[in-house]
C-alpha cells in the first residue's frame, strides 16, 4: 500500500506563488508515477502535472505550462507542486495521486492511490 498526504494549500492573491507538498509513505518502491490533479466546484477533476518517479520525466496540462513545476525530493519521499503566477481559475482542491504500473500517457492513465486533497484559493 501507498499513503499520500497533501499539505501547503491556502489563500493567495492572483499573481502570487504557492508550493504544495505530498508526503509519500508505504511501499514507495511500487510507484511508477506521481501526479497532481485538481477539482474546482462544479467541475470534473482534471490532471495538472505528473512525473515518473524514477526517471523524473514530467508532463503538464496546457493551462499550467510555464507556471507550475512538479518535483520530488527522494530523501524526504515528498513530491511538490510549485505554482507561480497563480490565477483565480487555479482555485481548486488539489489532489496527489500515485500509479504503480507503467503507462504511456500520465494524463489519461488511472491512478491507484489518492490523497485527501489540499485547498488552494486564489483571490482576484
Amino acid at each position: 500500500q501507498v499513503q499520500l498526504v497533501e499539505s501547503g494549500g491556502g489563500l493567495v492573491q492572483a499573481g502570487g506563488s504557492l508550493r504544495i507538498s505530498c508526503a509519500v509513505s508505504g511501499r514507495t518502491f511500487m510507484i511508477y508515477a506521481m501526479a497532481w490533479f485538481r477539482q474546482a466546484p462544479g467541475k470534473e477533476r482534471e490532471f495538472v502535472a505528473g512525473m515518473t518517479y524514477i526517471g523524473g520525466s514530467t508532463t503538464y496540462t496546457d493551462s499550467v505550462k510555464g507556471r507550475f513545476t512538479i518535483s520530488r525530493d527522494n530523501a524526504k519521499n515528498t513530491v511538490y507542486l510549485q505554482m507561480n503566477s497563480l490565477k483565480p481559475e487555479d482555485t481548486a482542491l488539489y489532489y496527489c495521486a500515485a500509479r504503480t504500473a507503467w503507462a504511456t500517457d500520465l494524463v489519461t492513465a488511472t491512478y491507484d492511490y489518492w490523497g485527501q486533497g489540499t485547498q488552494v484559493t486564489v483571490s482576484s
